[in-house]
């Protein structure tokens, strides 16, 4: 679990969020850009999630989806897991 809450995707969708928050903390008028940036954001945090859920399965040996980037490799990452 320790790969997973300090891998640096999970840790740059948490600083990009940090940074929308300080923006939204300055005063300012909310902008189709402050939007954008925030959905890009949701964007971020669900793939991230994703990969970690699609990790996590392959893990235990059950199949990952095609378009994961682990597919392909079920079975490699849970044969490195039987032997930790």
């Amino acid at each position: 679990m320790r790969s997973y809450v300090f891998g640096t995707g999970l840790l740059s969708a948490l600083t990009g969020g940090l940074t929308l928050v300080r923006g939204l903390r300055e005063g300012g008028p909310f902008t189709w850009r402050q939007a954008l940036a925030w959905a890009s954001w949701g964007i971020t945090v669900a793939l991230v999630v994703g990969a970690i859920v699609d990790t996590r399965r392959a893990e235990k040996g059950k199949l990952a989806p095609v378009d994961s980037p682990v597919h392909g490799k079920e079975s490699k990452l849970a044969y490195q897991n039987l032997n930790r």
